[in-house]
């Protein structure tokens, strides 16, 4: 394959340790906006899980504006997440070059904070519930870090040779996360420890393109290529899966456990089928239960689709779509399709990259120009 410019320019990795939070889109010398501390400070409150009835008309009542549509990164976005403040839509994505953009609708077009931490795609991204003014986001650059608001630093949090593809919690408190890489291994980091390695790194013997931690039983974890659920306790003795999720017939870009229980998995495959799977029993071979029809070709210059569970509902999932024209749709496990979010003016291009507000009825989509667009009631 060709290089491009910056390809061929580009450092492998930004240097190890602490990096300090200097947007690139300011002028030299300027500070980060004083209101950013109080906005990241500040902590949502608990979900609340609505009816089907009441939950379709909230999705019905969340609308674009022009005002809710800004360019946050330069270039392609992989990841994107809310942070959980409910005074304003404050998110956060990061794109094919390793940048990091923030910002909030209030701030305008132009109220973007943009950062460059990483030197790859930053493939996965979220918010600590525990602390929210930290936002980890991982790249493929094989570097882990932690922003934070605060101390106005990216802290290195987990460096490896290359090839990071996923994160997820393994606690309440954030400070435990399950790190997979393209090559088939895990790797438990607590960022108590001093340093940035791990604490231990196991082989699962196929490509990784997801991990989920079960939200109650935190030693269970699901992952794709092949989707199988491991039990992080026995990773030393025997690695094998406790349970398997079977009937995908190419490759898979995610699995996740549902959010409140975990009594569910979605996974989203090239196959052109979303699935849903009981994982209540965790049985030898998980049952699926329905698979829906999606067109999931997005082709070599977009974001792959992946279905992402709504956190406020057990049972609802958003997902991109390919369809003309363009639109975002949340489906039911039981395959029925509750919302499609569509504006003629102000949704043009596909949002490959979706997620829910942990509490407000809120969604974004990210898109391959860099550009979010959050959806509100």
């Amino acid at each position: 394959a060709f290089l491009s410019t910056l390809d061929i320019f580009q450092p492998l990795k930004k240097p190890p340790g602490p990096l300090p939070m200097i947007p690139v889109n300011l002028d030299e010398g300027s500070k980060l906006p004083s209101q950013l501390v109080e906005l990241c400070s500040e902590v949502g409150f608990p979900p609340i899980e609505m009816g089907t009835l009441l939950y379709r008309s909230a999705l019905s009542h969340m609308k674009i504006t022009p005002g809710r549509v800004a360019k946050v990164v330069k270039d392609r976005i992989f990841s994107a997440a809310f942070h959980p403040c409910t005074s304003s839509l404050f998110m956060a994505a990061g794109d094919k070059w390793g940048r990091v953009g923030l910002w909030s609708s209030d701030w305008g077009h132009d109220g973007v904070l943009l950062f460059e931490p990483h030197t790859r795609p930053v493939g996965c991204m979220a918010f600590s519930t525990a602390q929210p003014t930290h936002l980890l986001s991982l790249s493929y650059d094989g570097s882990l870090r932690c922003m934070d608001v605060e101390k106005a630093v990216f802290n290195d949090v987990y460096d490896t040779a290359d090839g990071l593809k996923t994160f997820s919690f393994m606690s309440d408190d954030c400070l435990s996360l399950l790190v997979g890489n393209w090559y088939g291994e895990v790797a438990v980091v607590d960022r108590r420890t001093p340093g940035n390695t791990h604490e231990s790194l196991h082989t699962l013997d196929q490509v990784l393109r997801c991990v989920s931690v079960h939200p109650l039983q935190k030693q269970y974890f699901a992952v794709a290529e092949t989707v199988s659920i491991y039990d992080s306790r026995y990773l030393k003795r025997n690695i094998q899966p406790v349970s398997q999720l079977r009937g995908h017939s190419l490759s898979i870009s995610s699995a996740y456990f549902s959010p409140c229980t975990g009594n569910r998995v979605l996974t989203s495959c090239m196959d052109g089928n979303i699935r849903i799977y009981d994982t209540s029993a965790l049985t030898s071979e998980a049952p699926l239960l329905t698979a829906i029809r999606h067109n999931m070709n997005t082709g070599r210059w977009l974001t792959k689709l992946s279905a992402m569970w709504d956190p406020k509902q057990e049972d609802c999932f958003v997902v991109g779509s390919m369809a003309l024209p363009r639109c975002v749709q949340v489906f039911h496990e039981n395959g029925q399709l509750q919302h499609t979010f569509k504006d003629d003016e102000n949704l043009t291009t596909v949002l490959s990259v979706t997620a829910f507000h942990p509490t407000r009825n809120a969604l974004l989509g990210g898109n391959a120009s860099g550009r979010l667009h959050a959806f509100s009631d």
